[in-house]
């Protein structure tokens, strides 16, 4: 997003923040906006109109009200009300803060049940599934095949097996995979699941399992080298060798013996 964008996002995560205090069911806020959402990635031409600055800000919320009113919920019908009031860089834009705001609905449900970490830690599982079993990311991820199917395989994988909030998260990254891949989008749901938290993710890489005192070693050295809370996510890659190799957001700091000896075999083949 651009800066338009951002701080029209920002704005509406003020005001959903208001909404999330008053109560209320956010899994179904969040249901309403995700359908909203999927609309208008359907529909162009609305898409474009409702987030056209040349047109009163006032005008695009009747136009929104007046298509949806009876169809969602007054909160969502309140959320998608300010989000076509705002300025967008571009029209899909409106969608992706639209999927975001639902998104922040249902990890404040998760917060409120106190299942916050469950979730981050389903979402960050479910991520390292996607990169364990390519056949099943290319079929998830097949824009040629409807949503309602690739759906059904995602809850062949995840009904009854995830909190229930992790899976309506999935549902939705997985209709809009088309935009971005639908890997990525998974593992912005476990970032995004973190901030809530007020805390970043490292993702870890090593040839055996660490155990929870490492991880907390390691957790700890982390959060006072970057200033800040940082959750470990630990993944066994045997290719790895020994050490280490991780990730913080785009920062990649490798220790592994791995990256060891290719750089010692490019040091001898350049002598």
């Amino acid at each position: 997003m651009q800066s338009t964008s951002r701080d029209s996002l920002a704005a509406l995560s003020g005001e959903l923040d208001a909404t999330i205090a008053g109560g209320g069911d956010l899994s179904a806020l969040a249901g309403d906006v995700y359908a909203v959402a999927d609309l208008l990635s359907s529909q162009a031409r609305l898409r474009r109109m409702l987030s056209d600055p040349s047109i009163e800000p006032d005008r695009r919320s009747d136009t929104a009200k007046g298509l949806l009113r009876g169809k969602v919920g007054d909160a969502a019908l309140g959320v998608v009300s300010a989000a076509v009031t705002a300025r967008w860089s571009s029209s899909w834009d409106l969608v992706e803060a639209l999927g975001t705001l639902a998104n922040e609905a249902l990890f404040a449900a998760a917060e409120k049940a106190g299942s916050l970490n469950a979730v981050e830690d389903e979402l960050f599982r479910f991520g390292r599934i996607l990169d364990a079993e390519p056949q099943l990311t290319t079929l998830l991820d097949d824009q040629a095949v409807p949503t309602a199917r690739r759906s059904a395989l995602l809850g062949t994988v995840t009904d009854g097996k995830v909190n229930p909030l992790t899976a309506q998260l999935l549902r939705y990254a997985l209709s809009q995979a088309g935009r971005s891949g639908f890997p990525m989008r998974v593992e912005a749901l476990a970032e995004g699941a973190a901030a809530r938290q007020n805390r970043s993710i490292a993702r870890v890489r090593s040839a055996v399992a660490l155990s929870s005192e490492q991880e907390e070693r390691l957790a700890a050295l982390l959060s006072s080298t970057y200033g800040r809370s940082i959750g470990v996510r630990t993944q066994i890659d045997p290719s790895v060798l020994g050490g280490l190799v991780i990730r913080v957001g785009d920062e990649l700091i490798d220790g592994s013996v791995a990256s060891r000896l290719a750089a010692a075999r490019s040091a001898l083949a350049a002598r």
